[in-house]
Parts: structure tokens; C-alpha cells; sequence
């Protein structure tokens, strides 16, 4: 039978995995190195070898986590609620997620543009439940509810939309010349959304 974690064992896992998210979201899988995270994380590298064998290990677990959390949003949208109302509620906590957790996005981003060699076995969990919806807001749009739009491509606008702020933040603070953007992106957001799905 397995021990369970020590206090200290806890905190210095957590402790990797913070400074491995940190490493990964600004440099990449290829770029980040095991002496960087191990410095992050303050840690000797031979202690973080102590509880992940490689930078592979740590890199999957972030990824593990990140995609339940970044699916989320989208097994909440209600099938049987208002359709407007839903799409601008997923909208929404997406926008919230990049406010929230900007490293993960960039994580998510990086691994996207490297051709997701680590994500690869969830691909078709992704594109199952965004099809599922798509049906659900096919069907809205067939009944008169929103206007006719093809989903997939609805979802990709939300995803760029969303995802933008935190991917790209730099520079959208730079244009704004302020440090919170969001509550006028999400006024926008649903000014636009609203009109493109009126029926």
C-alpha cells in the first residue's frame, strides 16, 4: 500500500508543476530544459528527478489538467437552456479562463503550434463533445431559435476570440495601454455574438 504524501512531498510537487507551467508557457516542450524548471521551482535538479523522471512527465501531467479544465466550459453549455444565452455563457467562461489561467492557455498554445505531439490520444475526446454541441446548436438554428451558422466555425471564432487575451497579452496591453482588458472584451464579445445569432 502506497504512502500517502508527506506535507513537504505536496508542496514540492506543486511547487514543480507551477514552475514547469511557467517554463513550458514561455518556451515551448523543445525549448524548456529540466535546469530551468528546477530553478524555478527552487529545487535542486536531482530533487525534482526525485518526483518526475523526466521533463516528458512533467509536461503531460500540466496537459492532463489543462484539458479538463479547458473542456469544461463546454459540457456546461445547457442543451435545453436559451441558445443565445448559452453560447454567450461558454463564452464568457472562456474569456474568464484566459483572464484566470494565461499560462495554461499558452501552454495549450504552444503544444497546438508544435502539432500536438502530447495531445494526440485526446484529439478525439475534443472533437467528440464539439461535435455533440454542434448538433445541439445545428438544431437550435433548424428550430428558429439562433440564426443559421455553422458551429464549428462559431467555436473557432470564441476559441480566437477568447483565448487572444491571454495568448497575446503582451501586446494587447500594449495597444489598450491598460492592464485589464476583459470587461470591455466581453462587452464586445456579446454585442457581436448577440447580432451574428439572431434569428
Amino acid at each position: 500500500m502506497t504512502k500517502p504524501a508527506t506535507r513537504i512531498q505536496k508542496k514540492n510537487r506543486a511547487a514543480i508543476l507551477s514552475a514547469g507551467l511557467e517554463v513550458f508557457s514561455q518556451f515551448g516542450f523543445r525549448g524548456a530544459t529540466l535546469d530551468q524548471i528546477a530553478e524555478a521551482a527552487g529545487l535542486s535538479k536531482p530533487n525534482l528527478l526525485y518526483y518526475f523522471p523526466s521533463k516528458e512527465e512533467i509536461h503531460q501531467q500540466l496537459l492532463t489538467s489543462l484539458l479538463s479544465n479547458w473542456l469544461d466550459p463546454l459540457r456546461k453549455m445547457d442543451d435545453a437552456g436559451d441558445p443565445i444565452e448559452e453560447i454567450l455563457s461558454y463564452a464568457k467562461r472562456k474569456l474568464d479562463l484566459s483572464r484566470d489561467f494565461p499560462r495554461e492557455s499558452r501552454l495549450f498554445a504552444n503544444e497546438v503550434l508544435q502539432g500536438a505531439p502530447h495531445l494526440g490520444d485526446t484529439m478525439p475526446a475534443l472533437k467528440a463533445l464539439v461535435d455533440r454541441k454542434a448538433e445541439v446548436i445545428n438544431g437550435w438554428a433548424k428550430a428558429g431559435k439562433i440564426a443559421s451558422i455553422d458551429p464549428h466555425h462559431l467555436m473557432f471564432l470564441i476559441w480566437a476570440q477568447t483565448q487572444h487575451y491571454a495568448d497575446f497579452d503582451v501586446q494587447v496591453r500594449a495597444v489598450l495601454g491598460r492592464d485589464d482588458p476583459f470587461p470591455e472584451a466581453f462587452v464586445f464579445m456579446e454585442h457581436m455574438l448577440r447580432r451574428t445569432l439572431a434569428p
